[in-house]
């Protein structure tokens, strides 16, 4: 099965960078089985340093069944039995100040909750 979630927005912050992400991105899922989800998030965020960076965020979540249900129902479920693991593609202006996203891999752990999701970016050294 598949499904588009619309992404309606959000926050970000972390060392050295803040800012928003903005409407009208989405995340396209695949659901491979009643354990686990395919996921594509394509999306902007406007950095309060007034940069962009254009997001592509390829992402496996799986589950146990039960945790699966419970996440599909928009039930809270402990986020150590779930396994949500991406890896982000950033995109920035070449002449500008985040130019050095373009030279980077980058890893990242999500946490899905009730009323959002939670994306912890890390930069591979």
């Amino acid at each position: 099965m598949r499904r588009v979630v619309p992404i309606r927005g959000g926050q970000v912050h972390g060392t050295g960078v803040s800012g928003r992400v903005l409407a009208g991105g989405a995340d396209f899922q695949l659901l491979v089985a009643d354990t686990a989800a395919h996921l594509e998030a394509r999306y902007l965020i406007d950095l309060d340093d007034g940069t962009r960076l254009y997001v592509d965020n390829r992402a496996i979540r799986s589950a146990s069944p039960e945790d699966s249900a419970a996440l599909a129902r928009g039930e809270a479920v402990d986020p150590d039995r779930v396994y949500f693991r991406c890896a982000p593609r950033l995109a920035a202006a070449v002449d500008g100040p985040w130019a050095w996203v373009h030279e980077r891999i980058f890893v990242g752990v999500g946490r899905r909750a009730p009323r959002g999701v939670t994306i912890e970016f890390f930069v591979v050294e």
